[in-house]
């Protein structure tokens, strides 16, 4: 499978350090989706296996340098490879976005995960201060070739309409929590107007991305 010339480079290399804290604690065989050239997986130790899915053939060969085994292709391509009720951890960094139907993905995955399993992801947050001041200050919505909007992202998230996705899906949230923040000297350069704006707009509005870690009740095992 071809490389997709409209995904940037640090799509495949990022090691995502803001999501490390995200990682359960004992988990042995980690399942990554999207796992690029396997930055990620250098974040764990101690794993028995880790496979990735990559549909970009040239960073899944790179990604065979760090991972136990990597499949070419999307997840709906590879699923069937891919052994029920055996991953302690699945990790999904930035691809949820990514998918036609994340639905459809959600209840898919579930079969894959171990009984105690988990899965941990991050998702742009569409309320993010600047894409906010573009949409209604600058009247404008422009896709871009990577950030919240990335010109390949089929689908956007508030913090809000994330915890209902998971929640309809069957999730138990665990975690869910802004990564990358605003830092203080982009915000508005007076103190007062700042502290209304995020007053009035939410704490939400200065994240980038929300970071999340799920597990499945009971009953769904």
């Amino acid at each position: 499978m071809a490389k997709n010339k409209n995904v940037p480079d640090i799509y495949y290399d990022g090691s995502r350090k803001d999501l490390v804290e995200l990682i359960p604690s004992g988990v042995k065989r980690v399942l990554e989706i999207g796992c690029g050239k396997g930055g990620f997986a250098k974040n764990f130790e101690g794993v028995a296996e880790y496979w990735g899915v990559e549909p970009d053939s040239v960073s899944a060969k790179l990604a065979l340098n760090t991972l136990t085994k990597v499949l070419v292709g999307t997840y709906d391509e590879v699923e069937a490879e891919l052994p029920d009720g055996y991953f302690d951890l699945i990790v999904c960094n930035d691809v949820i976005e990514h998918m036609p139907d994340h639905d459809d993905f959600f209840q898919k995955i579930k079969c894959k995960i171990a009984v105690g399993g988990h899965l941990i992801g991050s998702v742009p947050n569409v309320r993010y201060y600047f894409n906010l001041i573009d949409l209604l200050k600058r009247r404008d919505w422009e896709y871009q070739p990577s950030g919240i909007l990335d010109r390949t992202h089929l689908r956007f998230f508030t913090e809000k309409s994330l915890m209902r996705c998971l929640l309809d899906n069957g999730f138990v949230v665990d975690v869910l929590r802004g990564v990358n923040g605003l830092k203080k000297r982009y915000l508005p350069p007076k103190r007062m107007f700042r502290q209304i704006l995020i007053g009035l707009l939410g704490q939400d509005v200065r994240y980038v991305q929300f970071g999340f870690r799920i597990s499945l009740s009971e009953k769904e095992f």
